[in-house]
């Protein structure tokens, strides 16, 4: 009783709601039980008066959400699984009841408020609790509320306001009806309704001039058990040259993350073997490389003459995977290293984003290594690119939702820029997305290949890319004054 256990049936009805909730995330799409099971949850938390209850029923709210939603994260251990798999069911309750923890933290702070406007407090809480989790310890923005709506109408208003707008959308289109339930829902309605027709509307402009260039993908589907197999990965890599070499040679060749089994430093000459391959089109290929005692996870760019001309480090590095904190007393000391590193105890940080120029032609490029395109905040770069090019390396991910939120997360990045993103993985899903976030080509999951795709064009400078996230935490501070004034009075 110290502890407020509110009781075994809301505790079980708010991770069953948050289960629910988490459908509304690809593959499934289903934002029409996110938003009432979203209600639902606000209900149970909005009756809770003790900060302690509603904490209880936050986390786990939260815990069944990231329970379903961030199921994938037992894929990686089970790549050996005589030697890790026993590790996956903990990776994933302490991954969906830690996550879950900024949740009980929104539900706690809602109790501040009025009972009449702990629905709304809740509805701000909620977004300014994952706004935190997108920065908090590196941050991961990974299955926001807001996701639900990238494949719909109302995913648009991201050009606006990005994810945290999408967000607060959201958990204010579910507590408007817990506060008022005719004046609520009717202007629940309308919020959603006026985010649908501003997204149709949008998409139904005329779309920017084709850029005239020809993107090959090259996907060699090389699961992670064989990936660094020493006789396979030669296979992998013969496979990828005949891939570059094949049909008409195209404008630029892409292969995906880590994808040249090779040090670059101590095989400069790989370079030069793929361009012979592209027969005259610019290459760009993920690699490693060392730089003295340090590890880069590389993207590099080369032309014809198999030179390069611009490498790009990954700076967004995953914790525990590409790197551990203290990473050298633990590698030293117990030989412990990263979880997806291949050199020593892991990967070194790149200096930042970098828009690579590829000529009047191809134009300039931002990057992005693996999940570097879920940060908004990694697009974030003085100089403005022509496209967006990810590279990735999803079999880490398994072979259901992992890749299809990854890729819809590059969806996102794509309508809030406005810029048409080219996405190359291992494994896939490999493809080529426009400035309004609509998918135009695809090599599909678990499966090897090469595909041309025409470069789409690229749209003005969206109102995100010039405010980026504050006009969305202007607009949070009015919720959160409307929700949180007058305070609740205590009792007396």
């Amino acid at each position: 009783m110290r502890l407020g256990w509110p009781g075994g049936s809301p505790v079980g009805a708010a991770f069953g709601l948050g289960a629910v909730m988490a459908t509304g995330q690809a593959p499934l799409d289903f934002w029409w039980l996110t938003v009432p099971a979203l209600l639902a949850l606000t209900v149970l938390v909005a009756r809770r008066g003790d900060g302690r209850q509603a904490a209880w029923i936050g986390w786990f709210g939260g815990a069944g959400y990231f329970g379903l939603s961030m199921s994938w994260i037992t894929q990686p251990f089970l790549i050996d699984v005589a030697t890790y798999g026993w590790m996956a069911p903990f990776a994933l309750l302490l991954m969906a009841f830690g996550l879950a923890l900024f949740w009980a933290a929104a539900a706690a702070v809602s109790t501040l408020a009025t009972p009449r406007r702990r629905a709304i407090a809740f509805a701000a809480a909620l977004t300014l609790a994952e706004f935190a989790r997108g920065h908090v310890l590196t941050g991961l923005p990974w299955a926001l509320v807001g996701h639900v709506w990238i494949a719909a109408w109302p995913g648009q208003v991201a050009a606006l306001v990005g994810p945290s707008g999408l967000t607060l959308m959201t958990a204010l289109a579910a507590a408007l009806p817990v506060w008022r339930p005719v004046a609520g829902s009717v202007l629940a309605t309308l919020l959603l309704g006026g985010a649908a027709a501003f997204g149709f509307l949008r998409l139904a402009e005329p779309d920017p001039a084709g850029t005239g260039l020809q993107v090959r993908l090259i996907q060699p589907n090389a699961t992670q058990e064989s990936k660094w197999d020493p006789e396979k990965a030669i296979a992998h890599f013969q496979q990828m040259l005949d891939y570059t070499a094949a049909g008409p040679v195209p404008d630029v060749v892409i292969w995906p993350e880590t994808s040249v089994p090779f040090l670059l430093d101590q095989n400069p000459e790989v370079t030069g073997v793929i361009a012979d391959a592209a027969r005259g089109a610019t290459v760009v290929f993920g690699i490693q490389r060392t730089d003295g005692p340090v590890a880069f996870n590389s993207l590099v760019f080369a032309r014809s003459d198999g030179v390069p001309f611009a490498i790009y480090d990954k700076h967004h590095l995953v914790p525990f995977g590409e790197y551990i904190p203290y990473g050298n007393f633990f590698y030293d000391t117990f030989g412990i290293s990263a979880f997806a590193a291949r050199l020593g105890n892991g990967y070194s940080a790149g200096a930042g984003p970098q828009v690579v120029d590829l000529g009047p032609r191809l134009g300039k490029a931002l990057p992005l290594i693996c999940y570097e395109a879920v940060f908004p905040q990694d697009l974030v770069v003085a100089e403005r690119p022509s496209w967006l090019l990810q590279v990735t390396n999803d079999a880490w991910f398994g072979h259901i939702s992992g890749p299809q939120q990854h890729f819809a997360q590059g969806r996102l990045r794509a309508i809030e820029q406005g810029l048409p993103l080219v996405r190359v993985a291992n494994t896939g899903i490999s493809g080529v997305i426009d400035a309004k976030g609509r998918i135009l080509a695809t090599l599909p999951l678990d499966t090897a290949g090469w595909k041309d795709v025409a470069l789409p064009g690229a749209l003005p400078p969206t109102p995100f890319v010039r405010l980026g996230e504050r006009p969305a935490l202007v607009l949070l501070f009015g919720v959160f004054l409307w929700g949180f004034w007058p305070r609740r009075r205590p009792a007396a």
